[in-house]
């Protein structure tokens, strides 16, 4: 994929129609990227995900254990702060935040119709068939950046999930469950910056049989308001 050439399938993706608004600041493109971006995507992943500071399993302050696995570029993440360096895993430097991930950065902004913005961090979760995550907000970037609702995008490789995008007051009902499947990006800032969200559920066996990937992938990419 050259840097001239548009990372998802085609204009009907770019463009309002292909647009799904789930929620105020909420918006689902299903099928963003085509089969040859995703195995672009995929291949690029499993290069991040080499040692050093590579894929490591995080775990909650408490020492319990996520049943995802996850590698970090940019700016590395675990509960419930950004470092520099691997700290829960070997220590090494971060990875930097690769052009692939600003071009794609900057055309999910334009495909969800939203401002772009300067992204600096990436979280690759790799859910195995039985993983899932709980609900949760994403707000320990700067300040600044939840006041002015930065959009985080998520784009998915692999396997439908279940994504439960709730409200942003409390980790109970209202929510709604999406069924994002490979390629699929969601959008998610302003009004539902700091909603609530979790994946309940990965449907095995799912993903698109030439990507060869057993799981899903997340690829997340945020706007850290860390100091340089």
């Amino acid at each position: 994929m050259s840097q001239q050439q548009l990372p998802y399938g085609g204009d009907d993706a770019a463009s309002p129609a292909g647009q799904v608004e789930v929620a105020p600041g909420a918006v689902w493109v299903p099928a963003w990227l085509d089969p040859a971006a995703q195995a672009e995507l995929l291949a690029a992943c499993r290069e991040w995900a080499r040692p050093p500071a590579g894929m490591r399993r995080p775990h909650m302050p408490n020492g319990a254990p996520f049943s995802t696995m996850a590698v970090c570029l940019g700016w590395h993440w675990y509960p419930y702060r950004y470092s520099r360096t691997c700290d829960d895993g070997d220590g090494a430097p971060v990875k930097p935040f690769p052009p692939l991930l600003d071009r794609l950065g900057a055309a999910a902004c334009h495909a969800a119709s939203v401002d772009p913005v300067p992204y600096d961090a990436a979280i690759i979760n790799y859910y195995a068939p039985d993983a899932k995550l709980g609900l949760h907000q994403d707000k320990i970037e700067g300040p600044a950046v939840i006041a002015a609702g930065s959009p985080v995008v998520t784009i998915s490789l692999g396997d439908t999930c279940e994504f439960r995008l709730g409200n942003v007051h409390t980790p109970t009902r209202p929510y709604q469950d999406l069924q994002l499947a490979s390629g699929d990006l969601l959008v998610f800032g302003g009004p539902a910056r700091l909603a609530f969200h979790g994946v309940p559920k990965v449907h095995r066996g799912t993903g698109p049989p030439d990507l060869a990937l057993t799981g899903r992938l997340s690829i997340t990419l945020r706007q850290s308001g860390q100091p340089e």
